[in-house]
């Protein structure tokens, strides 16, 4: 552990010698603190059990160089629970989890046209299919190089990545689970203020065993397009997926979303829809997969804070899923506001593995938010989840308490240095 800290302490000295006069360098600092109490929450609590009380940590340190050429972005991180030690020399002990959670460099290539290279956050448009996935502690990055392009009002992005777990001599094996090669485009355009409409192509690849070299891609293509008004705002994604799953078969999946709300003064109600299509035959039966997979996207953000819809072909027995849901913000203040969201949730499709009603039952999330300052913000939830039978034997949770979930978050992003080019100079 001292040695990960004397390279960290290495790597700020040897940024901050970058400074030129035309550059600059900041220095930012996130410390997130979550208290947990589950009592159902990811699955039904059964009848008898005793809730789980948590505290989780993150801590990230963020050192940022900026000139006119080139932009490096490092982030060490650190995600731990409090008391997670695993061993004990003379009375204290820590169990290491110390990982870099952002590694790049972005090259000016023209006056319109960047690339970047690293481990970097990929978060695009709704955060469907590539998002920052921020409710978990560890969130999520990726080793890729991004080329970025604004050919007049257009912003083209174009990723690839090549995952590979150890410097093998040769073969190319990667755990089957997770996807080898991420590879994309996002086309996007904004018209005026208050229309922006976006193209997101995706390839991932997965080998076929842990152990195989052969790599079976899914493709998924579809739109985004939002639209701001002063009262109304709207926004919707339709993404088709096509190509193979992990075994082979072949794919006809479909995600669909739309969201609608209006402003009236500190209050602002919205509704909308998810769906995700799913099988009515398994697919090693049908030879063909209609569950759609939401890759690297939000989970928790759409599918309500209870998490019990993450890993969609083992949560839904490959039903997919839709969810009605209706909310309601009301700002108190420039600090306070509050957020209610009810879901409504049901299988997409029944299919032999599931029960034959597809009704899972209403969820219902509030959320406080207080931002005391600049830097600082202090988020509270409860949530409760009235499932239906089906979801009990979706869940094999025969007998099931009353589950909720409560949590309390304190979030601090202070900036702890900022050192700006000099005025007139480039």
């Amino acid at each position: 552990m001292k040695l990960k800290f004397c390279k960290l302490y290495f790597l700020a000295a040897l940024m901050f010698c970058f400074y030129q006069s035309q550059a600059q360098f900041d220095i930012e600092a996130q410390l997130r603190s979550r208290a947990e109490l589950r009592d159902g929450y990811q699955k039904l609590s059964p009848e008898g059990a005793n809730p789980a009380i948590l505290v989780s940590q993150r801590t990230r340190l963020s050192f940022s160089y900026s000139s006119p050429l080139l932009k490096l972005k490092i982030t060490p991180q650190d995600v731990r629970l409090w008391g997670d030690q695993s061993k004990m020399n003379n009375g204290v002990g820590d169990n290491p989890s110390l990982d870099l959670f952002e590694a790049y460099a972005e090259l000016k290539l023209s006056k319109n046209a960047m690339i970047s290279a690293g481990r970097q956050q990929l978060s695009y448009d709704s955060r469907r299919l590539l998002g920052d996935r921020n409710w978990n502690q560890n969130g999520i990055s990726y080793d890729a190089v991004v080329l970025k392009v604004k050919p007049g009002a257009l912003n083209l992005h174009a990723g690839a990545s090549w995952n590979t777990l150890i410097e093998a001599p040769s073969e190319n094996p990667y755990p089957a689970s997770r996807i080898k090669s991420l590879n994309f485009i996002w086309l996007n355009r904004s018209f005026g203020k208050s229309l922006n409409v976006s193209l997101l192509h995706i390839s991932s690849g997965v080998t076929r065993s842990d152990t195989s070299n052969l790599l079976n891609f899914r493709h998924t293509t579809g739109v985004f397009a939002e639209y701001k008004g002063e009262i109304a705002r709207a926004w919707g994604n339709v993404y088709y997926q096509y190509g193979k799953n992990q075994k082979g078969n072949q794919l006809n999946a479909l995600l669909l979303d739309a969201d609608l709300s209006f402003k009236a003064g500190r209050i602002t109600p919205g509704l909308g829809i998810s769906y995700l299509s799913g099988n009515k035959q398994l697919p090693s039966q049908s030879g063909e997969d209609h569950l759609f997979d939401v890759l690297y996207g939000n989970r928790h953000r759409y599918f309500g804070f209870m998490d019990y819809f993450r890993a969609f072909a083992n949560d839904t027995k490959q039903g997919g899923l839709v969810d009605y849901y209706l909310w309601l913000d009301y700002k108190f203040s420039e600090k306070l506001s509050f957020r209610n969201t009810l879901h409504s949730f049901a299988l997409a499709q029944t299919n032999p593995s599931t029960p034959e009603s597809p009704e899972l039952g209403l969820e219902n999330d509030l959320i406080a938010r207080y931002r005391f300052a600049s830097w600082g913000e202090l988020e509270c939830g409860y949530c409760f989840f009235v499932p239906t039978d089906n979801l009990r034997e979706l869940q094999s949770v025969e007998n099931a308490n009353f589950s909720q979930f409560l949590y309390v978050q304190l979030i601090l992003t202070p900036s702890l240095f900022s050192q700006q080019p000099k005025p007139g100079e480039k």
